[in-house]
């Protein structure tokens, strides 16, 4: 299924994508893709460390006279969203994404990408592996946890990297460099609620909102997808006076915007 991805180009950022897919590689899952990348970094002969929390780190010698220029730091994060449809059949922990081009889009069949940031760290592979673009001292920063909590990030100890430059690449537009981002807060609300009998004569419904693109809470909140979350409630809002709640279940992370309520 990935191999038409294999042949866009540049070819460089589209296979390393492809191999980086084919790895299972959620947040707080990173084992196999923490030993991809070093994998990588070793097949290119290049020197490659991993940290006490689980971030990689390559290094790549400046190409020939450009020995004493700044270090530049190439910063991404391996972790991805896992979210899927009701009725995809799928494993994280055990396969790799699907792929395929539809519409002219690379998109998943049935979950997400992993494009948030499997694409920047795919660029970042490419330029390490190419022997024909000239570059400083090079250091590529390949981060853990960055969905959930950014426990990679915050963990990274003094002394692993030189560069005085940091390009991260994670971002959405290939022409645009960023200067500033937006934080994020976690919120957890309880309530108390009070169970009741259902009546006798009461009649079962099942309500499901399904068919929604979902979307990162971030960068597509403003896009009016929609929330399944909140099309759900609005329902039963105006259907409180007649109604009793046995079980609502919608949205599966924090980050990703809810695409099914049942």
């Amino acid at each position: 299924m990935n191999k038409e991805i294999r042949e866009l180009e540049p070819k460089a950022l589209w296979n390393n994508f492809a191999d980086l897919n084919a790895v299972p590689r959620g947040s707080k899952k990173e084992e196999k893709v923490i030993q991809f990348m070093v994998d990588f970094g070793k097949k290119l002969n290049l020197k490659t460390v991993v940290d006490p929390v689980g971030n990689v780190i390559i290094k790549k010698p400046a190409s020939k006279g450009m020995e004493n220029r700044k270090p530049v730091v190439m910063q991404g994060h391996l972790d991805m969203v896992h979210q899927k449809n009701a009725d995809t059949n799928f494993n994280f922990d055990t396969e790799g994404i699907k792929m395929k081009i539809e519409d002219g889009w690379v998109r998943a069949d049935g979950t997400t990408l992993g494009a948030d940031n499997g694409l920047g760290v795919a660029a970042i592979m490419s330029v390490l592996e190419s022997d024909n673009i000239k570059h400083p001292p090079l250091e590529a920063l390949f981060t853990i946890d960055e969905e959930t909590g950014m426990t990679g990030a915050m963990g990274l100890q003094a002394g692993y990297l030189d560069g005085e430059i940091l390009l991260n690449l994670d971002t959405e537009e290939d022409d645009e460099i960023d200067i500033g981002c937006a934080g994020g807060i976690d919120i957890t609300v309880r309530n108390v609620y009070h169970e009741v009998h259902t009546p006798i004569n009461s009649v079962g419904f099942s309500i499901s909102v399904t068919g929604l693109n979902g979307g990162h809470s971030g960068m597509d909140i403003h896009k009016g997808l929609g929330n399944a979350n909140k099309i759900m409630n609005r329902l039963l809002y105006e259907s409180q006076d007649f109604i009793r709640i046995s079980e609502i279940n919608g949205g599966s992370l924090r980050n990703a915007i809810p695409r099914e309520s049942f």
